[in-house]
């Protein structure tokens, strides 16, 4: 048997196999408790487990607070809550009284600055995850400030940091509305551990550790965590982070571009594409020894290395990206001061049995009787729609769900998905019969995988789809289509709509899957997201090309019409992409014009904590080609920085809009193409300014750049110190 084709996925202890904390005797709450009034009607005298969350709590499984406090109820554990606490002194954090075992703590199912701001680092006014949408119920940074609001409540009590937040924070990592690079957020949260990534395995054995009494510091063996330390633990082999980026026979980072059998075949051996054949056989000559990949640690540049060199911090993104496969990753260290900050691998995704589990819990599924008839935004849009499986292979460079929720396809069993189907149509006030989703992070990856458990144990490309679907993936739509006729057929439900981004690539696969949705799923609109027509900017997003849109287009619209059903797609873009040039824009316009599409609202890049697209933003570098401080090997990168150019490229976008006519014409004049300028269908922009839009736009706008400056230089704004932008979107 040849060294690939043994390898697995590390096995791992099942939720269900701890035995119950003894506080299990107090049975089941309602809801989770927030307030000592709750506690007293349950009979409990403190909360084991405190969860802080900057979010409204919704007992939901949508909704993570809900998740992680179900999960631990069901291990026997007391869990409170304590939902967007007056964060101005640490009164409002012994509202449940000491907790037992920790505090865990979260920003919320958002990022707290991206549910903040905007895109263009303006205060937003709403908030989605709030009773009445209200704003400002929430700090900026929230998971760093509920923290230290505990550490002040109790000293004494371990804290532990979880969610999207802290997840995408858990190395030094650029922040966007700062315009420099943070510490981790260990460092500055003064948390004990740090949980990334899906984390009821993680907290489970978090807790009933803590339960017996282990010290936090001892607990320091756990996939998924990060903790500080003063210096390596004994037994380990420490690599230093270039020697990984450095070209060589074992180690060398994986091309993206590559498929699995290209890369055995640059290894000199063998990659089989079909199932139960052998997979890789490395050759034994020149075999470097490695040391045991479960006892070696990469050292990453350290913070004060990277704060001030882009270079090592495009280096550092690309390393740690690179081991995120909790089948082949190794832990990774990061200096800060004089402690490092210690990553363990990943955690191990869960089992089918183990995600029924989570989403069969005693959900309450609504809001916390506290908030009455308030209306939580958030809780609206998802009250009737259904979670199918997590985590999403595509890779796409600008987006949070592979960096958080893996790559690994974590799917519910059918008959877990049906239960929840039948317990929203008995018990969720206000159902009518529709389903509003059945989905996830991607509608259409339920059940696929790679074909062969030792490749993907042992894959290390950042996407499975780009730049093409890998013959290594399954692509099979079909237990995604049998579970959706038997959703549909249930008594009571009466349509079941497909609302989750769509992987277009990947359903051209099934022309099976198009027709079942058209006929079946789509209520007039379905929204698909592109992002872009031009082959640049696409390929530092690792999305596909646009013909792969035209393809399901043309499938989509012939199984509407067999269906009797005028139904349209809504493609989405997005403007001011690391890797857009302005001509790319141009043509993204001409492209939405010839297609009859006015976009009412524009998606503007956003560079969220730890993504790769970030780390070209902040860099100017393309870590998915390599990084070198040499000219002639690193690839450089176009970024669209400054308020005036990323008005450009939204104004592309809303080439209809007259507000942007003027912008639009000195830009196309400056780049010689003053041929799209006039009145006939040919041209892109009228040559006249309607008065009324023109007196808008010398209202609300600063005086335009000059047509030979436009495009030559990016006057970019200060720094502000709390600045902020529009919600990034997490999709396929």
């Amino acid at each position: 048997m040849s060294a690939l084709a043994s390898l697995q996925l590390p096995t791992a202890r099942a939720l269900t196999a701890y035995r119950p904390y003894w506080a299990q005797r107090f049975g089941t709450a309602p809801c989770l408790p927030m307030s000592r009034a709750e506690m007293e009607r349950l009979g409990w005298d403190s909360c084991d487990i405190v969860i802080v969350s900057g979010d409204a709590y919704v007992d939901h499984p949508s909704f993570g607070m809900a998740v992680i406090g179900r999960v631990l109820e069901a291990q026997g554990f007391r869990v409170g809550i304590i939902a967007q606490p007056d964060w101005q002194s640490a009164e409002s954090f012994k509202a449940l009284g000491r907790p037992n075992l920790f505090y865990g703590v979260t920003a919320g199912n958002m990022d707290s600055m991206i549910n903040r701001y905007t895109a263009d680092r303006k205060l937003r006014s709403d908030d989605a995850y709030t009773p009445g949408g209200e704003g400002g119920q929430r700090p900026d940074r929230a998971s760093l400030v509920y923290a230290n609001r505990c550490k002040e409540a109790y000293p004494d009590v371990p804290i532990v940091l979880g969610g999207i937040e802290a997840s995408l924070r858990r190395i030094a990592h650029y922040d966007y509305w700062q315009d420099k690079v943070r510490r981790s957020i260990l460092v500055d949260s003064k948390a004990d551990l740090l949980l990334y990534g899906n984390a009821e395995r993680a907290i489970v054995e978090i807790a009933h550790r803590l339960g017996r009494r282990e010290p936090v510091e001892s607990i320091t063996d756990v996939r998924g965590t990060a903790y500080m330390v003063r210096s390596a633990p004994e037994g380990w082999s420490e690599i230093d982070s270039t020697e990984v980026d450095r070209p060589g026979r074992v180690d060398a980072h994986i091309n993206p571009y590559q498929t699995t059998s290209e890369q055995a075949a640059g290894q000199g051996s063998t990659c089989a594409k079909e199932e139960g054949t052998a997979v890789v056989a490395m050759p034994t000559s020149r075999r470097v020894v490695m040391p045991p990949r479960e006892r070696t640690v990469i050292r990453l540049p350290a913070y004060e290395q990277v704060k001030s060199d882009p270079v090592l911090y495009a280096h550092a993104s690309r390393v740690l990206h690179l081991e995120t496969n909790p089948g082949n990753a190794r832990a990774l260290v990061q200096r800060h001061a004089d402690r490092d900050v210690w990553l363990n691998p990943p955690p191990i995704p869960l089992a089918t049995a183990e995600m029924d589990h989570v989403f069969d819990l005693p959900y309450a599924r609504a809001p916390h009787p506290r908030y009455g008839d308030a209306r939580i935004p958030a809780w609206e849009m998802i009250r009737f729609s259904v979670n199918i499986m997590r985590g999403c292979f595509g890779g796409c460079t600008f987006c949070s769900i592979t960096e958080h929720e893996g790559r690994i396809i974590q799917s519910r069993s059918e008959d877990s998905v049906l239960r929840e189907i039948e317990a929203i149509r008995d018990k969720v006030k206000g159902f009518t019969g529709v389903i509003s989703d059945l989905g996830g992070p991607t509608a259409n990856m339920y059940r696929i995988g790679c074909k062969s458990p030792a490749i993907e144990a042992a894959c290390r490309k950042p996407s499975c789809v780009y730049p093409g679907i890998c013959p290594n993936l399954n692509t099979d739509h079909g237990p995604l289509i049998r579970m959706y006729r038997k959703a549909r057929a249930l008594k009571g439900v009466k349509k079941i709509l497909i609302a989750s981004g769509l992987r277009y690539d990947l359903a051209v696969k099934s022309p099976e899957y198009i027709q079942e949705l058209a006929t079946h799923h789509v209520g007039g609109y379905l929204k698909i997201a592109p992002e872009h027509t031009e082959a640049g900017p696409l390929s530092k997003m690792m999305k596909p090309g646009i013909g792969s849109y035209d393809r399901f287009k043309q499938l989509f619209d012939k199984f509407s019409a067999q269906a009797g059903k005028q139904q349209y797609l809504i493609p989405y873009f997005i403007a001011a992409h690391p890797g857009t040039s302005d001509e790319d824009m141009m043509h993204l316009a001409l492209w939405l014009k010839a297609n009859g599409f006015r976009a009412d609202q524009v998606q503007t890049f956003y560079p969220s904590p730890m993504a790769t697209a970030t780390a070209m933003y902040h860099s100017g570098l393309n870590p998915l080609k390599g990084i070198s401080r040499d000219a002639r090997r690193a690839e450089k990168v176009d970024i669209v920085r400054g308020e005036r150019r990323r008005r450009l490229h939204k104004a592309f976008l809303r080439y209809h809009d007259p507000a942007n006519w003027p912008l639009l014409r000195e830009a196309l004049q400056a780049m010689g193409r003053a041929d799209l300028i006039g009145n006939g269908k040919q041209h892109l922009i009228p040559s006249y300014q309607p008065v009324a839009a023109a007196r808008a736009r010398r209202a609300t706008e600063a005086p335009l750049p000059k047509p030979g400056r436009l495009l030559t230089q990016h006057t970019g704004l200060p720094p502000r110190a709390l600045a902020g932008s529009s919600r990034k979107r997490s999709r396929p």
